[in-house]
């Protein structure tokens, strides 16, 4: 049996460093992930208008994370938190992306601030800044190495995300300042931090569509592999 060909979506930087023109980056634990786990990794740069032409060629979509931020009236928020910070071409592309994966019942996994614009492009909105909205947070920019656990989050029975790691808990890497707030009927919250910030959702009613909060790429857990394998898995039938 072929490989299925899994898109992952890129992070772009303006000039400086690597090049004095913009580029694009990508971790390679990112692509690895993929590829251990069975599948066909292939990066995609970003363009919205031909979102659907990628979609014609993968089998799985891969939404990764970054240092930015989904555009806050992109989910109906009248004011926007100073540690705001977009990159609104690579979003355009993200929520091309993941509403045509939604359409055709793609298997999609949104990682870190993928999950966020997943959470987004299902109807649900973001808390823009944690430490302002959560009583007492975890830290969840982790002060410690992104390859071991920051805290742990509770697995809800019941859920795709359950059946896949098979435990009520996880110990997780954590890297992100904002995180999925109200839910809307088309979404299922999975995991929750001890503080309450959610961790996880899935789709209603989808064939394989997960967001997970931390970074399973860097195979923390053996729930992160597992994650992996039951993406791949769906992206193959």
């Amino acid at each position: 049996m072929s490989r299925p060909v899994i898109g992952i979506t890129l992070d772009s930087e303006d000039p400086g460093s690597y090049s004095n023109l913009p580029w694009y980056a990508l971790r390679q634990n990112y692509t690895d992930a993929v590829a251990e786990a069975g599948g066909l990794p292939l990066p995609l740069p970003h363009e919205p208008d031909r979102a659907e032409d990628y979609l014609d060629v993968i089998d799985g979509l891969v939404i990764t994370g970054g240092a930015f931020d989904v555009d806050p009236s992109l989910f109906g928020a009248g004011e926007r938190h100073p540690t705001v910070v977009t990159k609104d071409r690579r979003t355009a592309f993200e929520l091309a992306t993941t509403r045509g994966a939604l359409e055709r019942d793609m298997p999609l996994l949104g990682i870190c601030g993928g999950q966020q614009l997943l959470h987004v492009a299902l109807g649900g909105t973001l808390i823009q800044h944690i430490p302002d909205e959560i009583e007492k947070p975890l830290a969840h920019e982790q002060p410690n190495p992104r390859h071991e656990p920051g805290h742990s989050v509770s697995v809800r029975s019941g859920t795709l995300l359950h059946r896949i790691v098979d435990t009520d808990s996880l110990e997780v890497n954590s890297a992100h300042h904002q995180a999925a707030k109200v839910a809307s009927d088309r979404i299922v919250i999975n995991a929750v931090a001890p503080d309450g910030v959610i961790e996880g959702i899935e789709a209603v009613d989808a064939r394989f569509v997960l967001g997970v909060q931390w970074h399973p790429e860097y195979k923390v857990s053996v729930g992160d592999d597992a994650i992996f394998r039951a993406f791949i898995d769906a992206a193959t039938r």
